[in-house]
């Protein structure tokens, strides 16, 4: 790989894999490359958010970069803003480069010439001078007053909401897991918590058939899974994965609306907007399929049950597909303490899977209003050969 001198490329070992969405086997991140240059522009955007910068080596020959950042909803809810990104000014870049892309990179750091920086998944206040200022676990955000109940008696589940923050201990994401910003603190550097994507002690896969949300696939299930590849996620074409996955993965802010017959939901990731309609006991039987499907709620006692059919053939959750006989029922309820919403789900798809896929996810009162944030296809390209 030819490099421009400009910037100093130094190995680091890392203690495991980071969770880029990028793509498995794109980024090096057991390497990292250092490059000072220009910043050139800046978009946040999902699912992915960019920064671009030019190097200029010592012939005075210009190259163009870009490095991949988190989700814009992400960012925002991290204190980043273009404002702190200003057009032209000298930046250093700290990065993991992309095997693929001599021209692409995955973000570390970004050093700012007032000698403030900011990682990958740091957050951030504004501090004197310009700068930022670090805060290490969630932003502080002021309480607003929230009744528990509407006048109608219903539970008040009308607002934004977002599942906690989930980051890594090192903020400059170069090795071990995620954890929810209210363990930060007492997490190390490299630290994996909650058993999720280690291997087992031992080695090698656990026994028995491997599961799904709780189930196997049936065999035309196994089948379509072992096909799946990574621009077979709707993600990176700016479109939403299901309505399952898409609630509480990488942290979105989620807007809900109590109408009179109507319940609105809209998804923060993809722009995603679900009708539940509250008049109607069945579904119509000349529903048209969609990507949301066709939702009917109604009230058990303080439990929200949404009920929805109608899908377009997808993918309910990568590498697992559905075909359109998704059925989808999903349980919401609020805990008026703590003014945490859970919703709780079973699917059924009796062509790709064998039994329920389920599970279940608690959110929060969002620390951030709901916004929709414009989404940038993902579609992999070699940023060298587009300049």
């Amino acid at each position: 790989m030819s490099r421009s001198p400009a910037f100093l490329l130094v190995s680091v070992l890392c203690s495991a894999p980071a969770f880029a969405h990028h793509g498995p086997g794109t980024f090096e991140l057991g390497k990292s490359v250092t490059f000072t240059g220009k910043l050139t522009r800046i978009d946040f955007v999902n699912p992915h958010s960019w920064l671009y910068f030019e190097v200029t080596d010592a012939s005075g020959r210009v190259t163009k970069y870009r490095c991949e950042m988190r989700s814009a909803h992400t960012l925002r809810r991290s204190g980043w803003t273009k404002e702190l990104f200003p057009v032209n000014s000298k930046v250093t870049i700290e990065a993991a480069p992309d095997r693929a892309d001599p021209n692409s990179c995955y973000l570390n750091t970004i050093r700012f010439e007032n000698g403030s920086h900011m990682d990958r998944y740091g957050q951030y206040v504004k501090a004197a001078g310009g700068g930022v200022q670090e805060v290490r676990g969630a932003l502080p955000v002021a309480a607003k007053p929230r009744e528990a109940r509407r006048s109608s008696g219903e539970p008040n589940i009308s607002g934004d909401w977002a599942p906690e923050q989930v980051v890594m201990a090192d903020p400059r994401g170069t090795g071990g897991g995620l954890v929810p910003l209210s363990q930060l603190e007492t997490a190390k550097p490299g630290e994996r918590r909650g058993g999720g994507g280690g291997a087992r002690r031992g080695g090698g896969p656990p026994p028995g058939p491997r599961l799904y949300g709780g189930t196997e696939l049936t065999t035309m299930g196994e089948q379509a899974a072992a096909k799946f590849v990574r621009d077979d996620n709707p993600r990176f074409r700016c479109e939403t994965t299901s309505i399952i996955f898409d609630w509480a993965f990488d942290g979105p802010v989620n807007r809900i609306t109590q109408n009179n017959d109507t319940i609105v939901i809209q998804y923060g990731q993809m722009d995603l907007r679900r009708t539940v309609y509250m008049n109607m006991k069945t579904h119509p039987a000349n529903v048209k399929p969609t990507r949301a499907g066709h939702s009917i709620g109604r009230w058990e006692g303080d439990v929200l049950i949404v009920d929805t059919v109608g899908f377009l053939p997808g993918v309910l959750n990568a590498p697992v597909r559905h075909g359109d006989k998704l059925h989808v029922v999903e349980r919401f309820t609020l805990d008026p303490k703590t003014m945490k919403l859970t919703r709780a789900y079973t699917a059924e798809d009796p062509d790709y899977l064998k039994g329920q896929y389920t599970g279940s996810e608690t959110i929060g009162v969002a620390d951030q209003p709901f916004t929709k944030d414009n989404c940038k296809d993902q579609t992999l390209v070699n940023y060298s050969k587009q300049n």
